[in-house]
């Protein structure tokens, strides 16, 4: 039987943690518009989109116009899909960035479910913070592909959990807990363990779109065949927070935050957690041998 660990004490440590944790400077907003539009064509070797955009009211008409993307981006889009984004205009022209792909049937699932788990956290109230031994939360979330993610999904299987942003610059974070988790994943196959799946939810689902995740994890050579990078909703990803014991807050233009890493097992209980950055890759391999 696992021992009731105390909630007080507990986020007493990690807000201590997360003090002494600055985690890399937010940059400046840039100045830009919101706009939808109907991706026409894709050009990969310029770069680009081909976009049958909305009226931006106040600044320009509908039309059709080339933008400027980034490679992540380039591997989420396909032609005939709406999007959403923010344009920016720099002395190159007009380029699109934080771009989500609309598909009102995906985004309904996420709502819902994130409406879901925040009335679920409500309930819990207090007590919201899951201990050893609880099952991992409900949720719903775009992987790095702009598909949705459910747990459900990997239920029979093995998962390592944990929370990340692309913009953290510190490589004692963020950095190190992804190298770690690719580690994991490597050193799972070497040892035949095929069917472990491996989720980082992203802290900052503002800036984190699919395509900046798909970029993060070319950068780190990962192979999301079985390595799920999420983002969605800001309040799903607040709840997953709470429940699962991680803190973050923006402090004068720094992100503090904690870490913490989570095995679940096939029934979909949390059997481990590792907090920080200081867990063993063979720890939680022996945890998953049979």
């Amino acid at each position: 039987m696992c021992r009731k660990r105390n909630s007080s004490a507990f986020y007493g440590i990690l807000l201590l943690a997360v003090l002494l944790s600055a985690c890399g400077p937010r940059e400046p907003e840039e100045p830009g518009w919101d706009l939808t539009g109907l991706v026409i064509s894709i050009n990969e070797e310029r770069g680009t989109l081909l976009v049958d955009h909305d009226e931006i009211p106040g600044y320009m008409p509908r039309m059709v116009m080339e933008f400027r993307v980034a490679p992540g981006d380039l591997e989420v889009v396909e032609e005939g899909m709406t999007i959403r984004a923010r344009m920016l205009l720099d002395d190159q022209g007009y380029r699109l960035e934080r771009i989500w792909p609309v598909d009102p049937v995906s985004d309904r699932i996420v709502e819902e479910a994130a409406r879901t788990l925040r009335r679920d956290t409500h309930t819990r109230g207090r007590a919201a913070y899951r201990e050893i031994g609880e099952n991992l939360p409900d949720f719903a979330l775009y992987d790095q592909s702009g598909r949705v993610v459910e747990p459900r999904r990997f239920r029979g299987r093995p998962m390592v959990v944990n929370f990340i942003f692309s913009r953290c610059p510190d490589p004692y974070m963020c950095p190190a807990a992804t190298v770690q988790m690719k580690q994991l994943q490597d050193r799972a196959r070497e040892l035949e363990i095929d069917d472990l799946e491996l989720i980082s939810i992203t802290l900052d689902p503002e800036y984190d779109t699919p395509g900046v995740l798909a970029q993060y994890a070319r950068n780190y050579g990962i192979d999301t065949s079985n390595f799920s990078f999420l983002t969605g909703p800001e309040s799903a990803i607040q709840d997953l927070m709470r429940q699962l014991g991680v803190l973050a807050f923006p402090d004068d233009g720094l992100i503090q935050h904690t870490l913490a890493t989570l095995l679940i097992d096939r029934d979909g209980r949390i059997i481990h957690r590792a907090d920080g950055t200081r867990w063993e890759v063979d720890d939680f391999v022996t945890r998953l041998l049979p």
